[in-house]
């Protein structure tokens, strides 16, 4: 029976396949979204953060608004009865208090519950309330024959207009319901009269004032609208940043599922090919050998030799799959120690001598001498060789060289390369042969058949030591491969070891000159 895990669970509960996160990352997304479409002036959702930049704005401003209609009642009562300046005191301060009672409400309410245009409108009217009330003033000044009473009813009223912009340049509409009263009462209080003569100039130039005040507020208002545009499109950005990131981070979850199951299913498949293919092998290499006896027909030694062949290919594909596998996986450890690069070379072009011979390619060698050892996997470096030098010897034709060369790059690290004769790779097929189970054209019409898996692996150890692989080909002229040791991976203070085994004293230098890889 298969094991539930928690995930199973979590993936069984939310049928639609998306998580709660998720669900909330699309709703702020779809949100930020509808802020960029345009309704009217601004659409719901800028209308109510509009509505709450008033709403705070209005808050703020109650307790200077108070204290300048105190101070203003208390001028006035130099010039009207003071039961008349109280009621027009009251009818200020109640309008002040109502505009404050309804922003404080609109405050507390939930986004949900917020309908916009319903509350434009009961701030538009508690704002025309205020307005008149304020206009009022004009009514207890009229009458007053002292010339300083105009101009202070002039200062009072752009006074009060000023704190009305700025205060409502948020909601248009309520700077112009509280501006309209006041220039009404302006354009009464201000009518010709026998006593002052003609003051028409006077009163476009309060008119005009207003007038401006309106438009400051109409940029402002705009001002703000872009501000809460960009701060949207902000907004829908970063949704999409972190859609984009969550999806990238469930990629990547996937992906390391497969990883882990791929290394599974190998280490279970290499443990169930293993043991029946040992089983293979041995029998078959007994029956080839004739350990029991001859065989009384020639053609079971043969059959018992191609088995055993068959079981060896198999058991070398096994095992570069799983090797393979632990590079890509990055599980492949590396048992370090202090390795000499040209005598595993030389060790390796020896065993495959007599491949070579056997298809008439000619094996020749440039080795810098005396050069100290490097801190690497001495299994991995010799299959790196093996990989290369098989490769070079299948690919070239009879009568074809394969030149093998090591040495030192200019950086100071130790490289070595693999150059045969052969018909060289396409260009657009070196992609395709990098890559795993990749066999170019040259490969397929080839007699030796290859898993595709060498290069892969060649590249995979050489950039587990930190280096470099590099592939070059041309058509008709051949392929060279060269692999870099870093550096850091030179061992100096090591003492040389010479082919015959012998460790000579310790140099100060490092041999003779260095050849760019």
């Amino acid at each position: 029976m298969s094991e539930v895990t928690a995930e199973m669970i979590a993936r069984g509960r939310y049928a639609d396949g998306r998580s709660p996160e998720r669900r909330r990352m699309a709703n702020r997304m779809r949100e930020a979204r509808e802020r960029l479409t345009s309704s009217g002036a601004g659409n719901i959702i800028f209308d109510i953060e509009l509505l709450r930049l008033y709403c705070e704005g209005r808050k703020g401003a109650i307790l200077p608004q108070f204290l300048l209609s105190i101070a203003v009642a208390s001028m006035t009562t130099l010039w009207a009865p003071a039961i008349l300046v109280g009621i027009w005191l009251g009818g200020v301060l109640s309008a002040l208090a109502f505009c404050w009672a309804l922003a404080n409400r609109f405050l507390l309410q939930d986004n949900a519950a917020q309908k916009a245009r319903n509350w434009q409108a009961r701030f538009v009217c508690a704002e025309a309330a205020n307005g008149l009330a304020w206009s009022a003033f004009a009514l207890l000044m009229s009458g007053v024959p002292d010339p300083w009473a105009t101009t202070y009813v002039m200062v009072v009223f752009m006074l009060a207009a000023a704190i009305h912009t700025v205060v409502t340049a948020f909601l248009p509409a309520a700077v112009y319901a509280a501006l309209t009263p006041v220039a009404f009462a302006i354009v009464l209080y201000m009518r010709p009269t026998s006593l002052y003569g003609p003051i028409a100039p006077l009163t476009l130039l309060a008119c005009g004032t207003l007038f401006y005040f309106a438009v400051l507020a109409r940029r402002i208002y705009s001002s703000q609208l872009d501000t809460l545009s960009i701060q949207a499109e902000k907004d829908s950005l970063i949704g999409e940043l972190e859609q984009a990131k969550a999806n990238s981070d469930e990629a990547r979850r996937r992906a390391e599922e497969a990883s882990l199951a791929k290394s599974r299913f190998l280490a279970t498949m290499s443990h169930e090919l293993r043991t029946p293919l040992n089983a293979i092998l041995g029998f078959s290499e007994v029956m080839k050998s004739e350990l029991f006896g001859p065989h009384a027909i020639d053609a079971y030694r043969d059959y018992s030799n191609d088995i055993h062949n068959s079981g060896q290919h198999l058991l070398m594909l096994i095992n570069e799959i799983l090797d393979l596998s632990r590079v890509e996986a990055g599980r492949y450890e590396l048992k370090e120690e202090a390795v000499y690069l040209s005598g595993v070379i030389e060790d390796c072009r020896h065993l495959l001598t007599l491949r070579a011979k056997k298809r008439g390619v000619t094996m020749s060698e440039i080795l810098e001498p005396n050069m100290p050892r490097i801190w690497a996997d001495e299994r991995a470096v010799r299959q790196i060789a093996l990989n290369l030098m098989t490769n070079a010897i299948k690919f070239t034709p009879q009568g074809g060289q394969v030149t093998i060369k090591a040495g030192w790059t200019m950086a100071g690290g130790q490289y070595f390369s693999v150059k045969d004769t052969g018909p060289g790779i396409p260009e657009e097929e070196i992609p395709v042969i990098m890559s795993s189970f990749g066999r170019g054209s040259m490969a397929q019409k080839n007699a030796d058949e290859g898993s595709g898996l060498g290069l892969p692996i060649v590249k995979g150890l050489v950039e587990l030591h930190g280096g470099t692989f590099t592939l070059r080909s041309k058509l008709r002229e051949g392929t060279e491969v060269v692999v870099v040791f870093p550096p850091e991976r030179v061992m100096s203070a090591l003492p040389q070891i010479n082919p015959a085994g012998r460790a000579p004293e310790t140099q100060g230098g490092r041999g003779g000159g260095r050849g760019a890889a």
